[in-house]
């Protein structure tokens, strides 16, 4: 049975589509099936991020009764499954949003974690990445602005029946990280699970459209990262010992989804 997790914030730029990515990897590089979606029909980007930017079926196709999810999942980075969204204005607008609860529904069996990366702001679009999720987490930058739009987001989860799990604060700064955990979970009413910091490995790894856990895999927000998927994943991590990649993945994940292109 899949558990799902959508990423959300309320303004742009915090760092979701980067959490996505490298969250999803891990959690396949401990072992798990997962897969990555682009929710954000009207932005998409996290195909562009890891270099799925020429795609022939997407998730505007699916959303528009046009092919199965099977035929939009693809092969990613450290065995993690991805789909990705269009960027045509064509495939948006003939695009459903509603019809992600039944893409759901063929997922369920398939995955061990389905990574959400909803649409920033508050829109009918992300409407339905927050209600299908079994948990929402927000992604927030330690700025006041960042801050006051995840609470909004937050305050929208659950008016439309979402559970928020937590809040990763993204882009941290070492100095007074106690406190700043401190006042987040006071102003937004959630647990931080976690705090990555700013490291310019993730602009390094970003330009080489590679995730910063398989570029720069001993980098301050790597280890950050897979201590994150470990919690979400239940297993405990111990950053001194790279987790292993089994054969077994590899081999699974090219039969699971068979007929992609």
């Amino acid at each position: 049975m899949v558990r799902v997790f959508t990423f959300a914030s309320g303004k742009g730029g915090t760092g979701k589509t980067t959490m996505t990515i490298n969250l999803g990897t891990s959690l396949a590089r401990f072992g798990k099936r997962t897969c990555i979606m682009d929710a954000d029909i009207g932005m998409a980007n996290l195909g562009l991020a890891i270099g799925l930017d020429n795609v022939p079926v997407t998730l505007h196709e699916v959303l528009s009764g046009k092919a199965s999810i099977h035929d939009a999942i693809y092969d990613g980075p450290g065995g993690v499954q991805v789909v990705p969204s269009g960027i045509s204005l064509q495939g948006f607008q003939q695009a459903d949003p509603e019809a992600l609860r039944d893409v759901l529904k063929e997922l369920v069996d398939r995955l061990d974690y389905l990574l959400i990366d909803a649409p920033a702001g508050i829109s009918r679009d992300g409407v339905v990445p927050l209600a299908i999720a079994d948990d929402v987490i927000l992604v927030v930058n330690p700025e006041l602005s960042a801050i006051v739009d995840a609470m909004k987001t937050k305050i929208l989860a659950e008016v439309v029946g979402g559970r928020v799990y937590g809040a990763i604060v993204n882009r941290a700064t070492p100095e007074g990280s106690d406190q700043v955990t401190k006042k987040m979970e006071k102003v937004l009413g959630v647990r931080v699970i976690g705090m990555v910091p700013d490291d310019q490995n993730v602009r390094k790894a970003a330009s080489a459209k590679t995730p910063v856990v398989m570029k720069y895999p001993t980098s301050p927000s790597s280890v950050s990262i897979r201590k994150i998927a470990a919690g979400m994943a239940g297993i405990t991590y111990n950053k001194d010992v790279q987790e292993p990649r089994d054969s077994f993945v590899d081999r699974f994940s090219k039969v699971l989804f068979r007929g992609r292109r």
